[in-house]
């Protein structure tokens, strides 16, 4: 097996054991996005000067008994939201083509400080708004099992760089099902974690009360290693609670035996495709034979979280992107009045989907319609809150498909928003609600496209999650 076949896992024990040096792990991943990133165009920036740097670096300290992680000198990329001070930081949008932070995210302090490898910046719809990563001004990222298709989004470059074997793993994030989504149609491993796990401070944000970030990588083990690297409060970001990062990695084979996993049936919905049904059904077997107990629970508000999301979402978009005016920071365009850089800066630097949804979420907010809109939206999104809250007094887990059907065909929805929009249908619940859910690769269609199972659980359980994940994932491999 090829050095970029190999789990982040495995290639850490590899590096540690002094069997194979960072330089040559990096320089094989480089190859291999040579070799296919023209077909797939996952990258918006590559980085690779930097990453030999960076991988010499952590071979030093290798040679001197100072590693400073488990992850040190393994490559990965950046969704390129996470603002860095070495390269551009795009949110693959004509408005920041040319925008490089004068700040690191605090998730990029921290992967430096644990001796992380940089490839490069990935591909993500615009501003994270699209399930596909076609809304993006540099071309829509493709799915490495078929290049006919989309590699999902908003982390369409993060999940097509794992699934093509281009990095050991890569940071994403998840608004409304934008890690878990992807992973599920370039069969990687994707954890979004519970609201305030992982700052966001540095992150472009899309809506700040859903907003989390994340791993994608091969298997649930390698997101627990890199999740023990993102995890914790920080004081920069308020939402991070001072919560004790647990040993994501000590109870990963703690035994199943006697663990509840409930199984929504509201999540069975019309249009659930056959083969990801059978999939789902064959994992809840699979939690059987390790000893868990497989329940049929509800969820009765999560049909309607369709809509409360794209109520929620879009009004929080519309105050956020107030801040790219064409005065601050990139694209400016314009000369006569404020007002004229206002427009034609907007006009000339956002796509269609992201003018949309600040439409819709600034109509959302105006006066005579707050109430009428926001304010109810928010009063469901409570009800959500109270099933999972309701349902986990019974089980300790949720199993439900990530996505109604495998990865579709670039073009697939034609153009129509409410299609699009309905590929989260099964993945925002678990960002009104705040919780983690865990995508984790587990069998095929019959055209050989990679299918997915979810795992949700209470809030701060991550270590549940991925210990579940990670045995249902063995029990396949």
């Amino acid at each position: 097996m090829s050095l970029t076949n190999k789990s982040l896992a495995e290639l850490s024990q590899l590096f540690r054991a002094g069997e194979v040096s960072s330089r040559e792990i990096t320089e094989a991943f480089i190859t291999e996005i040579e070799a296919k990133d023209g077909d797939l165009n996952a990258f918006v920036t590559t980085t690779f000067d930097l990453a030999r740097e960076q991988a010499d670096s952590s071979d030093s300290r290798r040679d001197q008994g100072a590693l400073l992680s488990p992850i040190d000198g393994m490559p990965i990329t950046l969704k390129d939201i996470v603002c860095t001070t070495e390269v551009r930081t795009t949110a693959s949008s004509n408005i920041l083509r040319d925008f490089v932070s004068p700040y690191d995210a605090t998730i990029w302090t921290k992967l430096k400080e644990a001796g992380a490898v940089l490839l490069g910046k990935v591909n993500t719809d615009e501003f994270t708004m699209g399930a596909s990563t076609e809304t993006s001004a540099f071309g829509v990222t493709r799915n490495p099992h078929d290049t006919e298709r989309v590699a999902g989004g908003s982390s369409g470059g993060s999940a097509s760089s794992v699934g093509a074997n281009m990095c050991a793993a890569s940071i994403g994030t998840d608004t409304g099902g934008s890690i878990r989504q992807p992973a599920h149609f370039c069969g990687c491993t994707g954890l979004k974690v519970s609201y305030g796990r992982v700052s966001r401070w540095g992150t472009i944000p899309m809506a700040s009360s859903l907003d989390t970030v994340g791993p994608l990588a091969k298997t649930p083990e390698d997101c627990a290693m890199m999740l023990q690297v993102l995890a914790g409060h920080d004081p920069k970001d308020s939402t991070t609670p001072e919560k004790p990062v647990p040993d994501y990695l000590k109870t990963l084979n703690d035994p199943l035996k006697g663990m509840k996993i409930g199984v929504p049936k509201e999540y069975f919905i019309d249009g659930l495709d056959p083969e990801v049904a059978a999939v789902t059904n064959s994992a809840k077997e699979i939690l059987r034979s390790l000893g868990a107990e497989v329940i049929d629970v509800s969820l009765p508000h999560s049909k309607y979280a369709v809509s409360v999301y794209y109520i929620v979402g879009p009004s929080e978009i519309s105050a956020n992107m107030a801040r790219f005016d064409g005065l601050r920071f990139g694209t400016s365009e314009g000369e006569k009045d404020l007002q004229s850089i206002y427009e034609e800066s907007r006009e000339a630097g956002l796509g269609d989907e992201v003018k949309r949804r600040i439409l819709i979420g600034t109509y959302a907010l105006s006066a005579g319609y707050y109430d009428a809109y926001y304010r109810k939206a928010q009063k469901v999104r409570t009800l959500i809150c109270d099933d999972f809250t309701k349902a986990f007094e019974h089980v300790d887990v949720l199993l439900a498909p990530v996505s109604p059907t495998p990865a579709f065909k670039v073009g697939g929805h034609g153009g129509d928003p409410l299609k699009m929009y309905l590929e989260d249908i099964l993945t925002i619940p678990a960002n009104l609600a705040g919780l983690p859910g865990l995508a984790v690769p587990m069998g095929t269609s019959k055209d050989g496209l990679p299918i997915g199972v979810q795992l949700i659980s209470p809030g701060y359980t991550e270590e549940r999650l991925l210990q579940v994940g990670h045995q249902m994932f063995n029990a396949v491999r």
